[in-house]
């Protein structure tokens, strides 16, 4: 078993369903040698890429990286997403930023634990300056 949940959120299926429903359409259209319906196809993928965005933006989709597994069900809104996730290139896009102090990542060879019995080992030692917060629980 991974220690991602790979990406199984609302926003994730949401937008997967509707490019399924464009690229049908786009198929349709090219076995039936029909610009109109190629077209139609590709503006609901472009339309599934701006629906993904804005159910992520809302917390229905989740920051990139490890996960707590309490954290892993479709239904758990991610309450954090209106602050922006660090390294996510859909917050960054909407102008979401977290401001980090002088972050510095150096590879550790650390172990985290999770809470679930499981453990992540070669993680990076991330922080900045005094009192940097190291692993998922220091203190």
């Amino acid at each position: 078993m991974s220690l991602y949940d790979e990406g199984h959120t609302v926003a994730g299926w949401t937008g997967v369903a509707i490019a399924t429903l464009g690229t049908s359409v786009a198929g349709v259209g090219v076995c039936a040698v029909s610009g109109l319906l190629v077209g139609a196809g590709l503006v609901v993928v472009a339309l599934s890429a701006l629906v993904t965005w804005a159910l992520h933006l809302s917390g229905w989709g989740k920051p990139p990286g490890v996960r707590p597994r309490a954290e892993w069900g479709m239904r758990v809104r991610d309450l954090e997403a209106r602050a922006g996730h660090p390294a996510c290139v859909g917050c960054r896009l909407a102008g979401r930023r977290r401001v980090t102090e002088g972050a510095l990542s150096v590879a550790a060879p650390t172990v985290v634990g999770d809470g679930t019995g499981m453990e992540v080992r070669g993680t990076a030692l991330v922080g900045g300056g005094a009192g940097a917060v190291v692993g998922r629980g220091a203190s």
